[in-house]
């Protein structure tokens, strides 16, 4: 052992560093947790060293938009999320959490989506981050509470604004949450639990996040015909707490919105110029979350992801499962539900539009509970890089990677992580630019992409020869603040 030794060293590599700036070719060693060089070559000797052989090198992906608060523990290899080089999932979304809640029955959808069983979920985050501490998966997690969830704690019933005693109720559970770690507070005012919220019982909830420090992140009310309004309503919270906010994957919804992002993008980048305001988006035309009658009208295409009233409809058409069941399409999904649906409904200009905005990030929003998961669960991230960087040249590859990195750790505020550099933590992504590309379909969602060579989270490798080390050094990335009071 001598003071050049290093436990990893990886060489000839075109190293992306998570800014934007262009590739260029070098050296990178590990020592522990953390990046002890980075040069264009490094005099030094490692345990292990990797020939890149020109490949490129980049900072973990971070996944700005999940639905992984339970996978994590119950499937901690999580191969969905390292086979495409996500090493750092953020959680919470949607206004759905799996903390802090208490219930003794099913929980209402959305919150199934993730906790179909009471027993899933952690009456406080001290819980759930000492549970994924004793228990760590293979990524790295940063956790919001929701307001859904929220909701669940203290409301008796959901179609209704919350009372002053029990916004207070959710006030101090918010409170907690944030204390033990929690990140942000996110809103989905279009789900059942949250759509009878006024915009003032959101504003109050943000105040806390004021005082505590974070962010708020929303599935709007409406991304259809609503969705300037909806964008308004989001801004207006961001200013009434003077907090940054984030739209969750922006999107314009149904055919008679088709077009609309060149609007919508024009009202997001007039609004950043006055408060702090940000964005992510999946590179898919079809959406996912529970089957509803209202998004039926609006889809081109449902597909039926999973079904707790009738086996082996995952995967099928829900004209197709009518047809044979011989009811109109709504009788059917009053005799399927509770259950889940991809839905066909954006226009791919749009898709393109939105990614293409620079303040965007880049999130999956899969759900990886589903029994037939929409592919952005396995795909969206090697999608990007190889479909609409190599294929489509609708960014350069620095730009594509800086929206699945260094954007989103600043927007998150994940210090040392998202960017390459010397005493960054060792969260990275070593992949073939040149074969990256997803291989997820609709028919067949769970499959792993191709051309991710390797993916180390804190030093550690946790994907290797397509598959999972089964190595688990993830750790909870608690907020600023609350890391402050540990």
């Amino acid at each position: 052992m001598t003071s050049k030794q290093q436990d990893v060293i990886i060489r000839n590599a075109v190293i992306f560093d998570g800014t934007g700036t262009s590739g260029r070719t070098g050296d990178l060693a590990i020592k522990g947790d953390r990046i002890s060089a980075i040069d264009s070559s490094l005099d030094l000797e490692a345990s292990e060293e990797i020939d890149a052989g020109g490949k490129a090198l980049a900072p973990g992906f971070i996944d700005a938009h999940t639905h992984d608060d339970r996978i994590v523990l119950s499937d901690p290899s999580m191969a969905c999320k390292v086979s495409q080089g996500v090493t750092t999932v953020v959680t919470g979304n949607c206004g759905v959490s799996i903390a802090p809640v208490t219930i003794t029955e099913r929980p209402p959808g959305p919150l199934d989506l993730i906790c179909p069983r009471p027993s899933d979920f952690y009456a406080t985050f001290a819980d759930y981050f000492s549970a994924l501490e004793a228990s760590p998966p293979s990524v790295n997690v940063i956790a919001q509470a929701g307001h859904a969830s929220l909701r669940v704690g203290v409301m008796d019933r959901f179609d209704r604004p919350a009372s002053d005693t029990e916004i207070d109720g959710m006030k101090a559970l918010l409170r907690q949450a944030l204390r033990d770690g929690a990140a942000g507070l996110s809103t989905g005012l279009y789900y059942p639990p949250a759509n009878a919220a006024p915009t003032e019982e959101i504003e109050a909830l943000a105040m806390v996040v004021k005082e505590e420090g974070g962010f708020h992140s929303t599935h709007m009310r409406d991304e259809g015909d609503g969705v300037v309004d909806s964008l308004n309503e989001t801004f207006r919270i961001g200013r009434t707490a003077d907090i940054p906010v984030i739209v969750s994957h922006h999107k314009c919804v149904g055919l008679a919105n088709h077009g609309r992002s060149a609007e919508t993008l024009k009202i997001i980048d007039a609004a950043r110029a006055k408060q702090p305001i940000g964005l992510d988006v999946y590179p898919y035309v079809a959406s996912s979350t529970i089957l509803q009658k209202d998004r039926l009208g609006i889809s081109s295409q449902t597909i039926v992801t999973w079904s707790d009233k009738v086996e082996g409809l995952e995967g099928r058409d829900i004209e197709e499962i009518a047809g044979e069941m011989g009811l109109s399409i709504e009788e059917t999904v009053d005799a399927i539900s509770p259950a889940g649906a991809i839905y066909f409904m954006m226009d791919e200009r749009d898709v393109r539009a939105i990614m293409s905005y620079p303040p965007t990030m880049i999130g999956s929003d899969g759900l990886p509970h589903d029994r037939h998961p929409h592919p952005r669960l396995w795909g969206t991230f090697p999608r990007v890089l190889g479909h609409y960087c190599r294929e489509e040249n609708l960014f350069p590859l620095e730009t594509a990677v800086h929206k699945m990195t260094g954007l989103t750790a600043k927007t998150f505020g994940l210090k040392d992580r998202g960017v390459l550099g010397e005493g960054a933590y060792a969260d990275l992504v070593l992949f073939d630019p040149d074969e990256v590309i997803d291989s997820a379909s609709f028919d067949a969602p769970q499959t792993p992409a191709e051309g991710i060579e390797r993916v180390f989270v804190n030093g550690e490798t946790v994907w290797r020869d397509r598959k999972s080390t089964d190595a688990r050094p993830g750790r909870v990335l608690r907020s600023g603040l609350s890391a402050a009071r540990h």
